[in-house]
């Protein structure tokens, strides 16, 4: 009985033993801290460049013309996707987060900024040399910026960025369109939206009445 409590004790401070080793090795194991000096490689460098060829998950940009907006280097005047309701929907909301405070909501270059006195108004959308402008400048204006205005590369994804660019097409063509363009049967102006209860203030937004406005489109 006394030798089974002996051989008891034995494998258990070996187990001890073994199990602390393992902590320690994992704890202390041989390993380079960041960009200290290695004796293993020729330049004495312990980080090592990237493998030849080497692509970032996320960063597989094949379709050069969606991240650049460039053919080349000439801007594009073609969108890289089919535009959708949704599409300007989603291009409206980020414009009007990230671009109307200087160009507007209408693109006229009146926004909030330029109103409160800053000093380079910037151009509206609406004169001819931005009418013509292809849309790939557009595009290439958010990625890089232009002037004193900062690139939006970070805050704004490629695929917004070209949503916002259909967006800002559309704003032109509202600013100058003909009745031409109008729709057959739809009233020039348009019927004002109903509203369910109040209209909105600065802390909300309105909600309009769908129903009232489906029944307006019915009468005529």
């Amino acid at each position: 009985m006394l030798r089974l409590r002996q051989i008891s004790i034995v494998a258990v401070l070996a187990s001890m033993a073994v199990l602390s080793a393992c902590r320690l090795d994992m704890q202390v194991q041989p390993k380079q801290n960041p960009l200290s000096r290695s004796d293993f490689f020729a330049d004495q460098r312990s980080e090592r460049p990237p493998v030849e060829g080497t692509v970032a998950r996320g960063q597989l940009h094949e379709d050069s013309y969606f991240y650049t907006g460039k053919n080349g280097s000439t801007p594009g005047n073609y969108m890289p996707f089919p535009v959708t309701k949704e599409g300007l929907e989603r291009g409206r909301e980020r414009y009007n987060i990230y671009c109307a405070p200087c160009h507007s909501r209408v693109g006229d270059g009146n926004g909030f900024i330029p109103s409160r006195g800053f000093a380079r108004k910037p151009p509206s959308y609406h004169i001819e040399r931005l009418q013509k402008a292809p849309l790939g400048y557009f595009y290439d204006v958010m990625t890089n910026g232009f002037g004193i205005m900062s690139d939006y590369a970070s805050q704004i994804s490629p695929q917004d960025r070209w949503k916002i660019v259909a967006y800002i097409r559309a704003l032109q063509l509202s600013q100058s369109a003909t009745q031409a363009d109008v729709p057959t049967g739809q009233a020039v102006p348009s019927d004002p939206p109903q509203f369910r209860g109040q209209p909105g203030s600065g802390a909300t937004l309105p909600v309009i009445n769908s129903e009232n406005n489906s029944h307006s489109e019915e009468r005529k």
